[in-house]
C-alpha cells in the first residue's frame, strides 16, 4: 500500500475459520486484499483440502465484510449455509438474520472468532507480521494460529488427564 510520504507499507489481511464448539482454528487464510469480499472461496477451498466436506461444516458465520452474492452462492454450492449480516444481498439473507434462530447463530461469531483474534493480539502479543512476502507471512500466520490451538487444546483437555 502506497503511503502519502512516498513510502510503501506491506499490509496483509488474515482470516481464520474457527470451530464454534471448541474455538479451535480449523483453517487459515491470508491475502493482500483490502477487504474480505473475495475470501470465502479460498477458505472453502482450504476447508475442502483439509477434508471438511459438506455435512461437517454446516454453517459459515461471517461479518459484514464477507457479505456478497458471490460468497453466498459459493457457500450454497458447497452445501454450507452462509450467515452474514445484510449489506446489498438477497432478501433471503436479510430474512434469515431477522429470525430468532438466525440472530442466535450470528451471535456465535462474536463469541467464536472475535475472541480468537482478540486473544491472539492481546495475550499472545501478535499485532503485526515480522516477515515479508505473502508466502512467508502465510506461514507466520499459520504458526500463530497453531500457537493459539496449542493454548486452546491445553484448556480443552479433560481435567482427569492432570491427575493420573
Amino acid at each position: 500500500m502506497a503511503l502519502s510520504g512516498g513510502g510503501f507499507e506491506q499490509a496483509y489481511n488474515a482470516q481464520a475459520a474457527v470451530d464454534a464448539d471448541t474455538m479451535l482454528v480449523v483453517a487459515t487464510g491470508l491475502s493482500q486484499a483490502t477487504n474480505d469480499k473475495e475470501q470465502i472461496q479460498p477458505m472453502l477451498d482450504t476447508l475442502d483440502q483439509q477434508g471438511f466436506s459438506a455435512g461437517i461444516v454446516k454453517t459459515l458465520i461471517a461479518d459484514t465484510g464477507y457479505c456478497s452474492a458471490a460468497n453466498i452462492s459459493a457457500c450454497q454450492a458447497a452445501g454450507i449455509a452462509p450467515l452474514t449480516p445484510e449489506a446489498s444481498v438477497t432478501e433471503t439473507m436479510a430474512h434469515t438474520l431477522k429470525t430468532k434462530a438466525g440472530r442466535a447463530l450470528y451471535k456465535l461469531r462474536k463469541q467464536t472468532v472475535e475472541p480468537v483474534f482478540g486473544i491472539i493480539k492481546s495475550v499472545l502479543g501478535f499485532r503485526q507480521f515480522s516477515l515479508r512476502g505473502i508466502n512467508k507471512v502465510r506461514g507466520e500466520w499459520s504458526l500463530v494460529c497453531m500457537a493459539w490451538n496449542l493454548k486452546r487444546m491445553a484448556v480443552l483437555r479433560p481435567k482427569t488427564a492432570l491427575n493420573p
